[in-house]
């Protein structure tokens, strides 16, 4: 007996699941976990290619913003073509870049090689991501949705914290002349694995859209705007030209979402529906998810500079001091994209309320310590309580902001959703730099991470009062907190 055909939504013809649906979520999440790595891997080996490759500390600062800039620049955009020409194409197409760029990177002769690389490196990441959460959408219904993003919630949190040990543990056995170029080496093997797995397990799109309905205009628009608000924040030193480029990015912005309602008017298919934003919990969901990651991303920084520069850690100890925060995160994120589907916000809110105890006993901790090499094991257990509320706001997050969201248009709302995680990142990163410099410039080291950590602090508390706030609203409107409604798949 033949078995049904496959439609574009990943399931059989008779509406049952398609069946390979968890393997298929395997190999996204290896690539996934494999461009966000490299996200915070690289930081760990910035001396030695400062050393081997004689980088300036400009070409440093590239090859650490340029990854986050490019791949910004391409989320919503290569998130709507997979939505309209396949996201299984858009997945090999991303990992194809990635791989080669990692290749790339990894025979660098020169500082300015690598920065070229990198930027490669970081446009084959943003292909690759949003077609991990648009698949998720399109291949998972109701509460196991749920539990595919937790999948991918600890994905994120364990990939973001773990990089400085990897990275450590590469230089460390290969040695810090050539283990630099391992850090990136390392992702060939793995996107040969998921090129050849995702031909097998994931299935293509066969009514694809037609090219002249996707909106070259709103890409391009998007796209410079993009890079206009993220160029500033990435770069080492604030110029005057850098605050010329950011109000010229958000003026962008601004005409990009009169051009898409234009669009929409018109009868045309944009590249963001502006409607998205009215789809219940999506708004609260990707505000909440930019205010998180602006403190997120800022506790790893400080904490590795920290304890690499004032405290003496190698790259390895570092990275093992910071590791019970992964530890935690991988823990409650399957357990949080369990419960979400009963308990919606609430998970998220209680998350939130954790990780923010963790840092506040984290802080006291520190200042405790007063830069004593036992800081590691001081701050072991206080990482571990907000690594436990972490793995409690991402996925559940992101599972209630797209719980409502079209699976016509799930590429496109994760790219959206993950361009705010990346424009948050590079704000906290910012912010949080600034206040970590300004203290050790001043001879006090214990101060710069604890006026630095106060800021990572009050940017969660920024999350916490939208999620708050989103759980009261819905309670007044009569909604449930929980429960995942099955999803829509019209525009």
């Amino acid at each position: 007996m033949t078995s049904p055909a496959r439609t574009a939504a990943g399931s059989s013809a008779a509406g049952e699941p398609e069946p390979n649906r968890w393997k298929a979520l395997s190999v996204c999440l290896t690539a996934g976990f494999m461009t966000l790595l490299d996200v915070s891997i690289v930081n760990v080996a910035l001396p030695s290619i400062a050393q081997e490759l004689d980088a300036s500390a400009s070409a440093l600062q590239w090859i650490v913003s340029g990854y986050a800039l490019t791949f910004g620049l391409v989320l919503v955009s290569a998130g709507r073509l997979g939505d309209a020409r396949g996201r299984r194409t858009l997945f090999i197409a991303g990992v194809l870049v990635f791989t080669l760029a990692s290749l790339a990177a990894g025979l660098a002769q020169s500082a300015a090689w690598l920065v070229v690389a990198r930027l490669v490196q970081g446009v084959g990441g943003g292909i690759i991501n949003p077609q991990v959460s648009g698949l998720i959408q399109q291949l998972f219904q109701g509460a196991e949705r749920g539990r595919a993003f937790g999948r991918l919630g600890a994905t994120i949190g364990v990939s973001t914290a773990i990089g400085p040990v990897l990275g450590g543990g590469i230089l460390a056995v290969v040695g810090p002349e050539h283990g630099w170029r391992w850090v990136f080496l390392v992702n060939l093997p793995v996107g040969v694995l998921a090129i050849l797995l995702s031909l097998r397990y994931l299935a293509p799109r066969r009514d694809k859209e037609p090219a002249r309905d996707l909106d070259a205009v709103g890409a391009v628009l998007l796209g410079a705007g993009v890079v206009g608000v993220l160029w500033p924040l990435v770069s080492e030193q604030w110029e005057p030209v850098d605050a010329a480029l950011l109000v010229a990015g958000l003026v962008l912005l601004a005409v990009f979402v009169l051009w898409e309602r234009r669009v929409d008017a018109r009868g045309g298919t944009p590249m963001v529906r502006l409607s998205l934003f009215r789809v219940p919990g999506y708004a609260p969901g990707a505000l909440l998810a930019l205010a998180y990651f602006s403190g997120f991303t800022g506790i790893f920084f400080v904490l590795t500079l920290y304890l690499q520069d004032q405290l003496g850690y190698t790259p390895l100890q570092a990275g093992l001091a910071i590791t019970p925060f992964a530890l935690g995160s991988a823990v409650t994120a399957a357990i949080g994209g369990r419960v979400v589907s009963t308990r919606g916000r609430t998970v998220v809110v209680t998350g939130l309320v954790l990780v923010i105890a963790g840092l506040v006993l984290t802080d006291v901790l520190l200042d405790a310590a007063g830069g004593r090499s036992v800081t590691g094991w001081w701050t072991a257990a206080p990482l571990l309580l907000a690594g436990l509320g972490s793995g409690l706001v991402i996925a559940p997050n992101q599972t209630l902001a797209l719980e409502h969201v079209p699976v016509d248009q799930a590429g496109a709302a994760g790219g959206v959703l993950q361009t705010g995680q990346r424009l948050g990142s590079a704000v906290g990163i910012a912010v949080v730099g600034a206040l970590y410099f300004a203290g050790t410039a001043s001879g006090d080291g214990t101060a710069g991470v604890t006026h630095g950590l106060a800021a990572t602090i009050a940017l969660l508390a920024v999350a916490l009062v939208i999620g708050v706030v989103d759980l009261v609203r819905r309670r007044h409107a009569g909604r449930p907190t929980g429960g995942l409604a099955e999803p829509h798949h019209g525009r």
